[in-house]
């Protein structure tokens, strides 16, 4: 038995090397593998400049490509509709002083939305919104491609998972010890990784910043005793605010939310709110439009502020310029939640193993140096659960990073275009097809 499996193993070995061998750089096929899910959000405002351009950017935004499109038709939301009382910001301990409100409003004026005065109540709102409209079960409900008589189906479970459909719709009838397995791998794998990304964007004019630092510079400059000095300073804030008084920041707050589920959850799930085509229930129809069993966690937020520089020499109108500012912005935001939440970094497979490349770069916020783990997807042969086995780890050449940003090119500053993927340091028997996740 065991030098079946040895020649087994062998074979599948060899014939994975000749397939490899046998394509060009250029030429390697798609890989499949498992991506966390995500749906994006807005929380609207059109109280800055240029908004119109803003928000029309932000929908037509590419989607990021590292994870599948779990968009519930909501794109965004008006907060005014879930203002916060008092009493919720005391239930929740974030309760405002009326100082504490006065000083925010007045920042916010004098900035013209430089502080956003709605700040310490985003997370509350947004809480609010995602709890009233059940977001939570939208997802679910697109997770088993629920159908309007409120029938499920495991067709994309299947399609984002490699899993086979009808055994698992099978498997959930007969609760056998295999479908147990192949049900939890799916919940692990795709469910238990689907996120909620809600963002809150401001487009302001650099002026209004520029001024309020030079007013600050003017009066730190009048408690200069010596005249010529006083004077050398508030030059120096004259030519500063000049300098940086033309065009605009785009400013972005992104919230980061996961779905909440495990066992408890799935088999609750399965048992009580399951509906196959064959067998319509109506009361577990109703049961699942109400029930409050699934839920979003807050993970954390992150903030990116990008410049928006207007010149006589660029060949872009000011909207175009205003959208790349915007779209490139999203990315980054997107990027800096990978970096600091390990749950919401993705995995990407290595697009060629010698040398080794990958299909990540500037839009992911690399840099040069960036660590990330080699990983090799198996099944573990006790459980019939999907894990991963550590391979090494290997490091990004700074002299080799793929400029994946939005409409790379069109900035002078760009990058090197001519180079279509990442190359990392660091191993010599990795191969197309392993995964690798970026290291804090």
């Amino acid at each position: 038995m065991k030098m079946k499996s040895l020649i087994l193993t062998m074979i599948v070995c060899i014939c994975m090397s000749t397939t490899l061998m046998s394509q060009k750089k250029g030429e390697m096929k798609d890989i499949n593998y498992r991506r966390s899910s995500l749906h994006t959000i807005l929380m609207e405002s059109d109280n800055f400049p240029r908004a119109e351009v803003v928000l029309k950017s932000y929908y037509s935004a590419p989607f990021p490509d590292k994870y599948n499109d779990h968009t519930i038709g909501t794109k965004s939301f008006d907060p005014g509709i879930y203002a916060i009382t008092d009493e919720e910001r005391a239930a929740a301990g974030t309760e405002q002083t009326k100082a504490g409100k006065f000083a925010k409003g007045a920042a916010s004026s004098a900035t013209a939305g430089i502080v956003d005065s709605q700040a310490a109540d985003n997370p509350l709102i947004i809480e609010k919104y995602l709890k009233e409209n059940k977001i939570a079960n939208q997802m679910v409900a697109k997770w088993f491609n629920r159908q309007p008589d409120g029938s499920f189906n495991m067709d994309i479970i299947s399609e984002r998972g490699y899993y086979d459909a009808s055994d698992l719709e099978a498997n959930i009838a007969t609760a056998a010890v295999k479908g147990i397995s192949s049900l939890s791998d799916a919940g692990e794998e795709l469910l238990n990784n689907t996120f909620v990304v809600v963002s809150k964007m401001n487009f302001v004019s650099n002026e209004i910043a520029a001024a309020i630092v030079r007013e600050a510079a003017k009066l730190a400059a009048k408690e200069i005793k010596n005249p010529i000095a006083k004077k050398a300073a508030i030059i120096s804030a004259d030519k500063s605010y000049e300098k940086t008084k033309e065009g605009y920041s785009v400013w972005t707050t992104s919230y980061l939310y996961k779905l909440i589920w495990n066992d408890s959850i799935a088999a609750v799930f399965y048992n009580d709110l399951w509906i196959n085509k064959s067998n319509i229930d109506t009361k577990k129809t109703e049961a699942f439009d109400n029930t409050n069993l699934f839920k979003l966690e807050y993970v954390g937020d992150e903030k990116s502020v990008s410049l928006v520089m207007f010149s006589l020499k660029e060949k872009r109108t000011e909207d175009q310029i205003v959208e790349l500012a915007t779209i490139r912005n999203i990315d980054a935001v997107y990027a800096k939640l990978q970096k600091k939440y390990d749950v919401f970094k993705t995995k990407t497979p290595l697009y060629t193993g010698n040398p080794i490349t990958a299909k990540v770069g500037m839009k992911e916020g690399l840099e040069g140096g960036e660590k990330f783990e080699v990983l090799e997807q198996t099944v573990d042969s006790k459980t019939g659960l999907t894990k991963y086995v550590g391979k090494g780890t290997i490091t990004v050449d700074e002299k080799k990073i793929w400029d994946n940003r939005y409409n790379a090119g069109e900035d002078p500053n760009d990058g090197n275009l001519e180079i279509s993927e990442t190359t990392f340091k660091g191993g010599k028997k990795y191969y197309s097809g392993l995964l690798i996740r970026q290291l804090k």
